[in-house]
């Protein structure tokens, strides 16, 4: 064989891997939050590098030929004619064990000053950060006990593997250090925690305290500052639920914090009135509000490999005060806790609304027996509170109600039951039991 016949078959046995597509563009107009470019084609959702500094942003929509980005870090130092250079493929997110105990942010990029997150634990392990919902026939019903440590919660409003509940809190009522508690205590494999929209130094505090010990090594958090791009705060909730998801496939349980929608919320706002989007109740762009519905079908059992998550979000708000995040959470969530601050005022903590809060799986997960003694106890619970004022201005008579006297002779009993030292950790059978005990 001859030299050059030689070469040609080295050279037809090569295998050149795809590149790449990389599209260049150009910046025609910025209005400090929105670039708009030309020459650009790509999806939406598909990142993009502009200018010499590099700044990351993502393609959010198209308007008279020309693509709208915004920034996933606050942009500076855009000119007129920047380049702008994009590629076809969507983000996509490391799911896996590396990740345990980590800290990372909206883009994946380590926080903790650990170092890089070992991609050698999670080989083959990535998935877009949006993907496919369950179908019905795919999903499994919530039938096992989410146990929280919280006795409370196990009590009176007890969870369910699978299921996504939201904490409607007021700032200042404990609600950071409810999350901690369930955090730390909740009988689950994995904890996702995204804090999103915190400020930094909460932010910290609560990874330095509410997850210390033994919780962080099994704890992934994601976290974006109240002071990052609006579009990372949609990003950073998005990868939260996509590492969430590799932990089910795995068949493994997983608890999701969000911390706090309405901050999500928010942010997918201010992304859709930059595309030109008309506000809607409120201010809120129709898909801003759609988000929530997105985010939560995300949660739930999977039956295929018998995983499972269990969501649970904040949504911020004074004592359930009409706002539209507030409503459409209600509306697709498993059930709702409202902490008060009347109750956080007298000094109960958690303070729970218990008649304003409810679970919509506990008939599902408890016992008859259970189920029982938590209703006679809230019946018990809302004779005391509605009774009050009228007690103590001593216009109530003992004997005038049987029903009336039995809730005023356990009230010291009942407001124990609902109080709980912050390190306390209850079992669920502790607090089954001494629930049953108490309204017998």
């Amino acid at each position: 064989m001859s030299v050059s016949a030689a070469m040609a078959s080295v050279l037809d046995s090569l295998v050149v891997p795809d590149l790449p597509v990389r599209r260049g563009g150009r910046v025609v107009a910025f209005d400090g939050t929105t670039i708009e470019a030309v020459g650009i084609e790509a999806l939406v959702g598909g990142r993009a590098i502009v200018g010499q500094d590099r700044q990351a942003a993502e393609i959010i929509g198209f308007r008279d030929g020309r693509a709208l980005l915004m920034g996933l870090s606050p942009l500076a130092g855009i000119v007129p004619g920047a380049i702008v250079l994009t590629d076809s493929r969507l983000d996509e997110v490391a799911v896996g064990s590396a990740l345990l105990g980590r800290v990372i942010d909206g883009l994946g990029r380590p926080l903790d000053g650990l170092g890089p997150v070992g991609s050698g634990a999670v080989p083959g392990m990535r998935r877009g950060v949006s993907r496919p919902q369950m179908g019905p026939g795919e999903r499994s019903r919530v039938s096992e006990v989410l146990a929280t440590g919280v006795r409370a919660i196990d009590g009176l409003l007890t969870l369910g593997r699978g299921q996504r509940v939201g904490i409607m809190a007021g700032t200042g009522v404990g609600k950071s250090v409810l999350l901690g508690q369930v955090a730390r205590w909740a009988a689950a494999d994995v904890v996702v925690m995204a804090l999103i929209g915190e400020r930094g130094r909460e932010i910290t505090d609560f990874i330095e305290t509410e997850l210390s010990g033994p919780a962080r090594a099994r704890t992934v958090t994601v976290a974006v500052p109240a002071a990052d791009a609006p579009l990372l705060r949609v990003r950073g909730a998005e990868r939260a639920f996509a590492i969430a998801e590799g932990f089910r496939d795995e068949g493994k349980h997983v608890l999701l914090i969000l911390d706090s929608l309405s901050r999500v919320v928010h942010g997918a706002r201010e992304v859709a009135l930059a595309r030109g989007e008309n506000g809607g109740a409120r201010g809120y762009p129709p898909s801003a509000l759609a988000l929530i519905a997105a985010l939560a079908e995300r949660a739930g059992g999977d039956r295929r490999s018998g995983g499972a998550i269990t969501a649970i979000v904040t949504v911020l708000s004074e004592d359930g005060g009409n706002d539209p995040v507030v409503d459409a959470a209600r509306g697709v969530l498993d059930g709702h806790i409202l902490l008060s601050r009347r109750l956080a005022g007298r000094g109960q903590f958690p303070a729970i609304d218990l008649g304003a809060s409810a679970s919509r799986v506990m008939a599902d997960v408890c016992t008859p027996e259970h189920l029982a003694a938590a209703a006679r106890f809230r019946r018990l619970a809302s004779l005391v509170e509605d009774n009050r004022d009228l007690v103590l201005m001593g216009a109530y008579s003992p004997g005038a109600d049987a029903e009336l006297d039995a809730a005023l002779a356990l009230a010291g009993p009942l407001e124990r039951y609902l109080v709980q030292p912050r390190a306390d950790r209850i079992g669920f059978e502790a607090a089954r039991d001494a629930l049953v005990q108490l309204v017998a």
